[in-house]
C-alpha cells in the first residue's frame, strides 16, 4: 500500500512539475509572440520607410532629368547666340559691307574717302563659324567600375499586367586588384564579368587608341570575340589595320595581349587570334586553353531587390525578355520567386541565377536554392579564372585572400572535445587560437594535424572577453573568427560565411537569422529569418567573423556574456558596417535562453540540426 502510495505522490510531482514547465513554456511563447508581434510592425516601418526612400529616389532622378533638359536647352540657345553673332561679324568684315562704310564716312571728304576704299579693297580674315559643343555633365564623370552601369529598365510585363521594380544597384566597386591595370575589348555581358578584377580601360576605338591608352597605360590587352561595336570588323575574317596598329603598339611597349573566345565560330577570329601572345576559349570544342565564365560576386549574389520578390516562377523567357540590357538582367534574376529554365540553358546562365539565390526549378525552395548559391561559387568565380590567366601570361595575381584565424575559448572542459570538432570540420582554416585547459593543446594539434595551433592557458578569473582580447593579437590571417564550443557548426559553415566578403562592403559578418535548439523543451526555433542578406545593426558573436586589423582596434568587452552586443554599438558609433549572412550552418544550443523566443519563430520539436545544416 505505502509503495502504491509513494507511487502515486511521485506521479503527481511529476505532473505538477510538467504543467509548471507547460506553463512556463506558455508564458514563455506568449512574451515571443509579442516580441514577433512588435518586430513585425518594425519591419512594416521599416519597409514603408524604404518605399519613402525609393520614391524620394525616382523624383530625385525626374529632376535630374529636367536639369539635364535645361541644361541642353541653354546650350542650344548659347550655340544659337554665338551663329547670331558669327553672322553679324561676318556681314561687318564683307567686302561690300565696308565698302558701304567707306562711303558713307567720306562722302564730304575726298581723302577720306580714297583712304576707306584702299582699305575696304583689301583681303579681311572672315571669322570661324560655331560647333555645337558636346552639353558638360552636371558632375565629373564617376570612373569607378559600375559607375555608368546602372540598369535602366524598372518595367516587366507579364500576362498583360505591367510590374515596377526598384533595380539591383550595380556596385562601384572594389577592385581585386587596384594595382593592375587592363585595357579590355568586349561585350556588355563580359566587361561585367571582369571590370571588378583590375583597373579597366575600355571604350577606345580603333581611331583613337593611341590617345586614349597612354592616359594609363595597361599591364594587358584583352580582346573578346566581340560581334558588335568598332572592333568587331577589325577582329572577325582577315584582321583590320586598326587591330595591327594596337597590338604593334602594344608590343613596343611590352604590353601582354590576350585574345578571349567566347561566342561564335572561332574560324571567323581564327586570323586575328594568332596574332596575340595568348589564347583561350571556353568552348569545349576548340583546342585552345580553357576560360570559362564564372560567377563575378561583385554582382552575380543573394542581395535582394529593395522591393523582394514576385510570388511566382517564371520561365526564362519571362525572366529575360530580348530587349535587357545587361545591367537590366541582374536585376530581373533577383525578381522571380523561381526560375523554370528549360534544357539546353548554358551551364554560365544558370550558375549566374544561382548565384543571385534564385531557385531554379519549378517552385520555390530556398533549401535547395542555397545548396545552388554554393555549387555556383565552387565552380569558380571570375577571380579564380583571372588568377589562372595572369600566371599563364606573367603577370602577378596578388590579391587579398580570406584565409581565416579561428578564436576558440574554452570555459568549460567539457565542451572541449565537442569545440574542437567543431572547428576541425571547416576549410579555409589557417590558424586556431585555443585558449583553455591543459589539455586543450595536445588534442587541438591532434584533431588539426594541419592547422597552426597557438594554445594560451587562461588565468581562472578572466572573462570570454578576457580570452578572445589575450587571442586576438595572436591571429595573423586576413579573417578572423569566433566559434562557441556550445554550439554546433556545419561544414559549409565558415566557407559560406568568408564567402560574403566577396560582395559586402562589411567589415564584420556574422548571422541575425539561425536556427536554435533549446534542449528542456527539446525546441528548435528559427531566430529573425528576415535578417538574412542585410546590413543590420547586430549579430550573434558566436558567429562572428571579421577583418583582423577592424577587430584589433574594437577589442572585446571584459565580459562574458554580452561581449558582442558591446562590440555591436561600438561599430554602430564607428560607422563600421555588418551584414547578416544566410540562416543556415550553425546552431545555436542552449538548456533555455529566453533571449531566443525573441523575434523567433518554432519551427518543431526536435533536432535543429536537420534544417540548419545542409
Amino acid at each position: 500500500m505505502s509503495t502504491e502510495l509513494e507511487s502515486t505522490r511521485r506521479a503527481l510531482r511529476e505532473a505538477v512539475a510538467q504543467a509548471e514547465r507547460a506553463a512556463e513554456l506558455a508564458r514563455l511563447l506568449d512574451a515571443a509572440q509579442a516580441r514577433l508581434a512588435a518586430a513585425e510592425q518594425n519591419a512594416e516601418e521599416a519597409k514603408a520607410l524604404a518605399e519613402q526612400l525609393s520614391e524620394t529616389e525616382e523624383r530625385l532622378a525626374a529632376e535630374q532629368a529636367v536639369v539635364e533638359k535645361l541644361r541642353k536647352e541653354a546650350a542650344e540657345q548659347r550655340y544659337q547666340a554665338e551663329v547670331a553673332n558669327w553672322k553679324l561679324s561676318s556681314i561687318k568684315v564683307a567686302r561690300w559691307s565696308r565698302l558701304g562704310d567707306a562711303i558713307r564716312t567720306g562722302k564730304s571728304n575726298p581723302v577720306r574717302l580714297a583712304k576707306g576704299l584702299r582699305g575696304a579693297a583689301k583681303p579681311v580674315k572672315r571669322p570661324v563659324a560655331p560647333k555645337r559643343k558636346p552639353v558638360g555633365a552636371g558632375k565629373a564623370k564617376d570612373e569607378r567600375p559600375g559607375a555608368a552601369f546602372q540598369a535602366t529598365t524598372t518595367t516587366r510585363t507579364l500576362g498583360g499586367a505591367s510590374f515596377k521594380l526598384k533595380p539591383f544597384r550595380v556596385p562601384t566597386g572594389p577592385n581585386t586588384r587596384p594595382h593592375l591595370t587592363a585595357a579590355v575589348i568586349a561585350d556588355p555581358h563580359v566587361e561585367a564579368l571582369l571590370r571588378y578584377e583590375w583597373r579597366q580601360t575600355t571604350g577606345f576605338t580603333p581611331r583613337d587608341f593611341a590617345r586614349v591608352l597612354p592616359l594609363e597605360v595597361p599591364h594587358l590587352l584583352v580582346v573578346e570575340s566581340v560581334s558588335q561595336g568598332p572592333w568587331a570588323a577589325e577582329i572577325t575574317g582577315e584582321p583590320g589595320d586598326g587591330l595591327r596598329a594596337l597590338l604593334a603598339w602594344c608590343a613596343e611597349r611590352g604590353i601582354r595581349t590576350v585574345f578571349w573566345h567566347t561566342q561564335g565560330d572561332v574560324a571567323d577570329y581564327a586570323a586575328a587570334a594568332e596574332l596575340f601572345d595568348h589564347r583561350y576559349t571556353n568552348d569545349l570544342t576548340v583546342a585552345w586553353p580553357r576560360l570559362q565564365f564564372g560567377v563575378q560576386p561583385r554582382v552575380h549574389n543573394p542581395l535582394p531587390l529593395a522591393g523582394g520578390r514576385i510570388d511566382r516562377v517564371l520561365t526564362l523567357d519571362q525572366l529575360l525578355p530580348d530587349h535587357l540590357t545587361y545591367p537590366d538582367v541582374l536585376t530581373s534574376y533577383r525578381w522571380a520567386a523561381a526560375a523554370d529554365c528549360p534544357p539546353g540553358t548554358p551551364q554560365w546562365r544558370l550558375a549566374e541565377i544561382a548565384a543571385c539565390g534564385t531557385p531554379i526549378g519549378t517552385e520555390p525552395d530556398t533549401r535547395r536554392a542555397h545548396v545552388a548559391l554554393r555549387r555556383a561559387y565552387q565552380m569558380g568565380t571570375m577571380t579564380e579564372r583571372i588568377d589562372e590567366m595572369l600566371d599563364a601570361v606573367g603577370l602577378p595575381s596578388a590579391r587579398a585572400t580570406l584565409n581565416t584565424s579561428v578564436l576558440l575559448p574554452i570555459l568549460d572542459p567539457f565542451l572541449m572535445e565537442h569545440g574542437l570538432a567543431q572547428v576541425a570540420k571547416q576549410t579555409g582554416v589557417a590558424q586556431l587560437i585555443v585558449i583553455g585547459p591543459p589539455e586543450a593543446e595536445l588534442r587541438a594539434r591532434d584533431v588539426l594535424p594541419d592547422v597552426e595551433v597557438v594554445y594560451r592557458r587562461p588565468d581562472p578569473s578572466m572573462t570570454e572577453g578576457a580570452m578572445l582580447n589575450a587571442g586576438i593579437d595572436l591571429c595573423e590571417a586576413d579573417l578572423v573568427a569566433v566559434m562557441d564550443p556550445r554550439d554546433v557548426y556545419g561544414i559549409h559553415y565558415l566557407s559560406d560565411l568568408r564567402r560574403v566578403f566577396l560582395f559586402s562592403t562589411a567589415d564584420i559578418v556574422g548571422k541575425a537569422a539561425f536556427y536554435a535548439h533549446l534542449r528542456k523543451p527539446q525546441a528548435t526555433l528559427l531566430k529573425q529569418p528576415d535578417a538574412e542578406y542585410s546590413y543590420i545593426p547586430e549579430i550573434v558573436g558566436a558567429t562572428l567573423l571579421a577583418r583582423r586589423n577592424v577587430l584589433r582596434e574594437l577589442r572585446f568587452a571584459d565580459l562574458t556574456d554580452g561581449w558582442d552586443e558591446v562590440m555591436m554599438r561600438q561599430c554602430r558609433t564607428d560607422g563600421i558596417k555588418v551584414f547578416s549572412a544566410d540562416r543556415f550552418g550553425y546552431v545555436r544550443v542552449r538548456d533555455e535562453d529566453r533571449w531566443l523566443l525573441g523575434a523567433a519563430h518554432l519551427v518543431e520539436y526536435g533536432s535543429a540540426e536537420p534544417h540548419a545544416l545542409i
